[in-house]
């Protein structure tokens, strides 16, 4: 699991800890709970990448050791990962649904 670090003065959480405040939510709010939830584990995904991005560009000028690069690096591949897997999975479980037989 992708631990909690720094991007700036924002704070990445893990996905886990954003289910759990979803969950909380009634009934009625399941589908926009649901879509912003999405919305928000992109943007993690997304700034995880910037991060890494910035973070090279600082190893490039010296201003960081390659340890941070490195970690930083791994973390967005495998949040990318991740949500390249989820996403396959969601695709793979409509086609399904579409297929069966009523």
């Amino acid at each position: 699991m992708i631990q909690n670090f720094m991007i700036g003065s924002q704070t990445i959480q893990p996905l886990a800890m954003k289910t759990a405040a979803a969950e909380k939510t009634g009934a009625a709010d399941s589908s926009q709970s649901f879509s912003a939830y999405l919305q928000d584990a992109l943007s993690q995904v997304a700034d995880q990448e910037q991060y890494a991005k910035e973070m090279n560009n600082k190893f490039v000028l010296g201003e960081v050791n390659i340890d941070e690069t490195m970690i930083a690096s791994q973390q967005a591949l495998l949040s990318l990962q991740l949500t390249t897997q989820v996403r396959n999975k969601v695709i793979e479980a409509y086609q399904e649904i579409m297929r069966t037989q009523i």
